[in-house]
């Protein structure tokens, strides 16, 4: 899986190729929100039919079971996806993207999803495959950034774009989840700045 389209052939448990259905957007979303209120127990595809106005059969027809809508939801939902960004150089795409994923974690609408999302996750082995194809998804979007840095000579493309995007999730993850520290724009500068002087990036 690299991009939006098709996602929903690849994913276990899936029964058609493309998007899903019309609704599948509201269906997401009411997924999301069951996880978020009740976590992996709390997703049904009676209650996702129930509070969508969807009709079960429809549900069936395009997800088998409930790890394949959950996991549609989690890695097509609009609700966790954000455009890739390109402001003209490395360090202000990375800048952006920083800041994206400090929202991600952070606020209200999104900070409970993805928490019940990683401990589903965490909690069912079974559930592996999501974790991969969620941040391989976005990955294939975000090495856009790291092509076009390359193009404009501002990045050798030896670097690996992965272990990048890694070292700076992983330093708001840090302050945010673990810490529980207020992240400033001024903090999202400062990681992209020391992660690209220790990759010899040139501005």
């Amino acid at each position: 899986m690299r991009t939006l389209r098709g996602v929903d052939d690849k994913l276990p448990g899936s029964r058609r190729a493309g998007r899903g259905p019309r609704q599948a957007q509201a269906i997401y979303q009411v997924t999301l929100e069951l996880l978020a209120e009740g976590g992996y127990d709390g997703v049904t595809i009676e209650g996702v039919a129930a509070r969508s106005g969807v009709n079960k059969t429809t549900i069936y027809r395009w997800w088998a079971d409930k790890d394949a809508l959950l996991g549609a939801a989690i890695i097509q939902s609009s609700l966790l996806r954000f455009e890739v960004p390109d402001t003209g150089s490395l360090r202000g795409d990375l800048r952006v993207l920083v800041r994206r994923v400090v929202r991600l974690l952070t606020e209200d609408s999104t900070s409970r999803v993805v928490a019940a999302a990683l401990s589903a996750v965490a909690g069912r082995p079974r559930l592996a495959w999501l974790a991969r194809e969620f941040f391989a998804d976005r990955l294939s979007g975000e090495r856009a950034v790291f092509g076009r840095a390359a193009e404009r000579g501002e990045l050798s493309d030896s670097v690996d774009p992965a272990l990048v995007l890694d070292l700076l999730a992983g330093a708001v993850w840090s302050r945010v989840i673990l810490r529980q520290m207020p992240v400033t724009g001024e903090f999202a500068d400062q990681v992209v700045d020391v992660v690209l002087e220790g990759c010899g990036a040139r501005s």
